[in-house]
């Protein structure tokens, strides 16, 4: 069965591979401006799912995935900070709190069938000074990332802790989610 990864993102790419199963990818073309009122919880539900089927309306007989993943700061959604100044500030805003880092799948197959998942990530970080936040920052650039970290990486400096029911969910792609996805729609997996 064809199988399609609605995301140009390295690090997912890099996830889904760990399944072993053949893969292409395609960039969806999708706006992630968040809805008036609309729950971080609610927001990466529905770009999961916009994602997926963006990809799966031009390609009707294969099963495509998609992902997102926002970070949740006092009920309000954390997108990717695009540049230095806004990861600093994104950084200090969670220095010595705990936040929740929402990261939703979906899968879209043929007859139009939906199968979604939700994991929620939970990540204390320690107090950290402007100059680690810049060090970190500088040495990183995690301008790519919801929350303005990599924990792949150096990013695991920052952090007091993390709770979590898949480790791969806070790097953009929770596998565990993904493969009983993808056991129900028919892949064969381990």
């Amino acid at each position: 069965m064809p199988l399609i990864l609605a995301s140009t993102s390295p690090y997912r790419r890099e996830l889904l591979a760990r399944l072993r199963l053949s893969f292409d990818t395609q960039r969806p073309e999708v706006d992630e401006t968040p809805l008036p009122g609309e729950s971080p919880t609610a927001l990466v539900a529905r770009l999961a799912l916009a994602k997926a089927m963006a990809v799966a309306g031009g390609r009707p007989g294969d099963w495509v995935i998609g992902s997102d993943q926002v970070a949740e700061l006092d009920g309000r959604p954390l997108g990717k900070p695009g540049d230095r100044e806004r990861a600093m500030a994104q950084l200090a805003a969670m220095s010595g709190r705990t936040v929740a880092f929402r990261t939703a799948v979906a899968l879209v197959g043929p007859e139009g069938r939906q199968l979604a998942a939700l994991d929620t990530t939970t990540v204390r970080f320690r107090m950290l000074a402007r100059d680690e936040i810049a060090r970190y920052v500088d040495n990183e650039q995690p301008f790519d990332c919801a929350g303005s970290f990599k924990s792949e990486g150096l990013g695991i400096a920052l952090f007091a802790a993390i709770e979590s029911r898949d480790p791969t969910a806070l790097i953009g792609l929770p596998l565990i989610a993904t493969a009983g996805l993808l056991r129900e729609a028919g892949f064969a997996l381990p």
